[in-house]
């Protein structure tokens, strides 16, 4: 059987829009459904982001089919593409409900009120030791705003429409697509276990680093160049010939077991600097500066949700978890 061609009628639509000029709350969770659905091509994916069924979200679109009197979707087994009207409903009903949450968040902030749901990735050891309490405060005051985290330390692709905000430890954003607000740079230090010092000798100078020695953090666990400076002199060092994680705590622990030097943040290494389970390594040179970083989406204007949230956590880092 030949596909089922779908021609748009630019009135019929337009009466469509017409019918949400007065939206009460169920029709906009129809609508976000709807949204997600077109944004991933999948009612599963949709369903994921959700935090929903991918049934409960393919009953949801079917009703608004259904009270429309349009396809807004082809489904077959492999994807999930737009019609026709449902092309033009998205581009038209996304704006639309892009101003209609700005209002209301408008009006809540008159009254220092605001909620919504966020949804934010971070990197995993940030996450751990800082979130917990940045998000508890936050809703202390905000007791209506609902939170789902993320914690990786792959670098995501925030454009996707998967997150509201991510955090990031890196160095200054070059991506000329996203939002970027830089909270504050990151201490960074090489540190190994007095044990392994004894054993191995204590670094004078970078050139005395050889790559068997130094303990690898990258985000897929293979290698990683040091960049170090002192009096106005520059020097790099390979890491990761022998040892390499993806995650700052494991390479924390490894430092600690004696299997080498690792380059840190220096919030994931207090605790062992204080204990004297680790020791600075070659402490007068320094490191590249990374920038602990919050960036968003494309936004044409950064919801009041995703402001209130940027502006705690930049406070509470500030405050009480220095990083």
């Amino acid at each position: 059987m030949a596909p089922v061609q779908h021609f748009v009628n630019r009135n019929k639509v337009d009466n469509i829009i017409a019918k949400y000029e007065i939206i009460d709350m169920s029709d906009l969770t129809t609508i976000r459904i709807f949204l997600a659905v077109a944004a991933h091509r999948s009612f599963v994916a949709a369903a994921r982001q959700l935090s929903m069924t991918a049934p409960s979200v393919t009953r949801a679109v079917s009703a608004l089919e259904g009270e429309l009197g349009v396809q807004l979707l082809l489904r077959t087994t492999r994807q999930v593409s737009l019609t026709s009207a449902g092309a033009v409903y998205a581009a038209r009903i996304s704006p639309l409900l892009d101003q209609f949450e700005a209002v209301v968040d408008e009006v809540r902030a008159q009254r220092d009120q605001v909620s919504g749901h966020i949804r934010i990735n971070a990197p995993l050891s940030l996450g751990q030791r800082i979130l917990p309490g940045v998000v508890s405060g936050l809703r202390v005051e905000n007791p209506d705003i609902t939170v789902s985290l993320s914690l990786t330390d792959h670098f995501i692709d925030i454009v996707s429409g998967e997150f509201d905000l991510a955090i990031r430890i890196s160095r200054a954003p070059q991506d000329k697509s996203t939002i970027w607000r830089k909270i504050r740079p990151v201490r960074r230090l090489l540190v190994a276990s007095p044990g392994y010092l004894a054993i191995n000798g204590t670094p004078r100078e970078p050139e005395d680093l050889t790559d068997a020695q130094c303990i690898a953090f990258d985000e897929e666990a293979r290698s990683e160049d040091w960049e170090l400076s002192s009096a106005g002199r520059t020097r790099k060092v390979h890491a990761g010939r022998v040892l390499a994680t993806n995650n700052g705590e494991v390479s924390a622990r490894l430092a600690e077991n004696g299997e080498g030097i690792a380059l840190l943040p220096h919030f994931i290494v207090e605790d062992a600097l204080a204990s004297g389970n680790l020791v600075p390594v070659l402490p007068e040179w320094e490191p590249t500066t990374l920038w602990l970083t919050l960036y968003y989406p494309p936004y044409d204007r950064l919801p009041m949700r995703v402001a209130k949230f940027s502006d705690f956590f930049e406070n509470y880092v500030a405050r009480v978890q220095p990083v």
